[in-house]
């Protein structure tokens, strides 16, 4: 059974667009290979390795099924894993900042300025 390694295999893959960033995620601590943290981008991945990953704040679960020979096209590189990763988390919506005016209102007011300096504790006084 052929085995690769790690931060090859990210950049063949296309998860990361160099082997440079790929060593980085790895010595963070980013990269799972069996549910087991790994720090290192030497480590050796092959067929049916699960990698858990964190990139771009989305968790992402890969079964590698080749390890590849080439950095390729977007394709190619889809066929050396396949994606076990869960749905994304439903977005929430952010509460509106307070100070912030209605579409069209026109500049603020002196006393809307003395208002707002109010909450944010820039009182002059």
């Amino acid at each position: 059974m052929e085995k690769q390694r790690l931060d090859k295999w990210l950049f063949f893959s296309r998860a990361v667009k160099s082997r440079t960033l790929a060593q980085k995620l790895i010595e963070a601590g980013v990269v799972r290979v069996n549910s087991e943290r790994t720090d290192r981008s030497d480590h050796k991945v092959g067929a049916g390795d699960v990698l858990t990953m964190t990139i771009h704040e989305q968790i992402r679960v890969w079964r590698v099924l080749d390890p590849g020979t080439r950095r390729g096209p977007a394709t190619e590189a889809q066929s050396l894993y396949e994606d076990l990763s869960p749905p994304p988390l439903p977005r929430t919506e952010t509460p509106p900042l307070f100070g912030k005016r209605a579409p069209g209102a026109g500049r603020p007011t002196k006393k809307d300025r003395r208002d707002l300096d109010r909450l944010q504790g820039e009182d002059e006084e």
